[in-house]
């Protein structure tokens, strides 16, 4: 049996990383005693998943409301409940074909012989959750890694107690300990909880935090996925409807008052379109939430330190001379830590609302000479998790996807991509790496380990010393073949 690695060895823990430490621990020999986990067994935790979620629906929405203080109880039920049982139930019907062996092309001169690739667990994997969608972006890795049959340990944010308390009960409710765990804590918990040497870790959160994480991880060689964020752009060509375009990026960026690591963080017009685009989202934005400032459909600001950043961001541009169009009334708004949603009209591109992820309801409209100049603004920056391209002339949709890099992309609306469970998820550069759901998260959690089984018809020998013309005549086949 390969040697254990070691657990944070000659370092001083206290008594919640000892309480770690164990669950770790009593993960790892589960999966020792046990390595090999069968598709009933993997369906039959996916199934137990199912039923929590179903069974404590309004559990777990009244948990995320607490948290947030007004959180659009519509958003919570498609964003968190039915977006976590797509993924579930994808994993559920996909595992028994996921994780069947799968046969692989085989050079001709190395036949009849065969290659193949036979996906097995890696061990016990690590969830490290954001607070903005608390319970879907800790049970969408939960079913990847369920389905790929690790046992997994989940560390939700700090931010959203309530609900990471609930989580923890629900799930304590239908998993042994061995199988899903949940641990609640501190920066000081996510630190240790990062240092574990687990098979894979994957982490939802900011860049600069995923590259502690990355960091915390590399001492064990631990592999890592990092779901991050940044500047999404959206980009409306001239082709086009500029009004039915601007409904739909002012969808994607006030729902969830904008806390989404996928919302389009600025929009991207020619000059000439710009005071149209600033006018139809407005129009836009009050269609939706006709009465801003008293619906229950726009959600709060997770806390006073993000609300204060959001409203510093929108200081600093207003003192930059840029133009400022806010919707809603900012001091009836305040009192339920909302925030008016912003537009904010050709601000600096040093500014801090350009170099920084937004993550609330605030909107930098950029206004250039052309569609060319538009990807030119994009490239400019760092890798964006997503890109938004609205328009019907498809020469210039497939330019601009051509010539642009990203995590993923939705064509003629926003955010919707991420809820494809057959599309693989993740960023790039500095929004990322590795990707999850469905099949391909399935994947992330396996070892996908590579077999030849050789013939007992097979000629090696002539590959063998002592080499001989035969040899030679030989390499000359596979030099053609190979």
């Amino acid at each position: 049996m390969q040697e254990a690695r070691p657990v944070r060895a000659n370092m001083e823990i206290n008594s919640h990383e000892e309480t770690l430490l164990r669950m770790f621990e009593t993960q790892r020999r589960a999966h020792e005693a046990d390595p090999v986990v069968p598709a009933r067994v993997r369906v039959d935790r996916l199934q137990r998943l199912i039923g929590m979620i179903e069974a404590q629906e309004s559990r777990l929405i009244d948990a995320v409301n607490s948290d947030f203080g007004a959180r659009s109880r519509t958003e919570s039920m498609f964003a968190e409940i039915v977006a976590s049982l797509s993924s579930a139930r994808l994993a559920k019907s996909g595992v028994g074909k996921w994780m069947k062996v799968r046969r692989v092309h085989t050079p001709i001169f190395m036949r009849p012989g065969r290659s193949e690739i036979r996906p097995q667990p890696l061990g016990v994997a690590g969830v490290i959750s954001p607070w903005n969608y608390p319970l879907y972006l800790a049970l969408s890795p939960l079913a990847s890694a369920l389905a790929a049959g690790n046992r997994v340990l989940i560390k939700p944010s700090e931010l959203t107690p309530h609900t990471s308390e609930v989580m923890k009960a629900v799930l304590g409710e239908v998993f042994d300990q061995s199988e899903v765990a949940v641990v609640t804590g501190g920066a000081d918990i996510a630190a240790a909880f990062a240092s574990l040497p687990f098979d894979h870790l994957l982490f939802t959160g900011s860049t600069a935090v995923g590259r502690k994480v990355a960091r915390a991880a590399a001492e064990n060689l631990t592999p890592v996925t990092l779901e991050l964020g940044g500047k999404s752009p959206a980009i409306i060509d001239a082709s086009a409807d500029l009004p039915k375009a601007a409904r739909s990026v002012v969808f994607g960026k006030a729902f969830n008052a904008g806390q989404t690591c996928v919302a389009p963080d600025y929009v991207i017009v020619t000059a000439e379109q710009r005071d149209y685009a600033i006018g139809a989202l407005g129009e836009a934005f009050n269609e939706m939430y006709p009465a801003i400032d008293e619906t229950p459909d726009y959600t709060s600001i997770i806390s006073e330190r993000h609300f204060d950043r959001l409203r510093g961001l929108v200081d600093e541009s207003r003192a930059a001379g840029a133009q400022i169009v806010e919707f809603g009334n900012g001091d009836k708004l305040r009192a339920l830590r909302k925030l008016p949603f912003t537009l904010i009209i050709d601000p600096p591109r040093d500014s801090l609302v350009m170099q920084e992820e937004i993550f609330g309801p605030v909107l930098p409209v950029i206004s250039v000479p052309d569609a060319q100049a538009a990807t030119t603004y994009v490239n400019q920056g760092a890798r964006p998790l997503a890109l938004y391209w609205f328009g019907t002339d498809r020469r210039e949709r497939d330019r601009v996807l051509a010539q642009t890099v990203s995590g993923g992309v939705t064509v003629n609306d926003t955010n919707w991509h991420v809820v494809q469970e057959n599309l693989p998820f993740g960023g790039v550069g500095d929004s990322g790496y590795g990707v999850y759901h469905g099949k391909a998260g399935f994947d992330t959690f396996s070892q996908l380990k590579p077999v030849f089984l050789q013939s007992r018809f097979a000629n090696t020998r002539m590959m063998q010393p002592p080499y001989t013309a035969s040899t030679e005549r030989l390499l000359r086949f596979a030099k053609k073949y190979m």
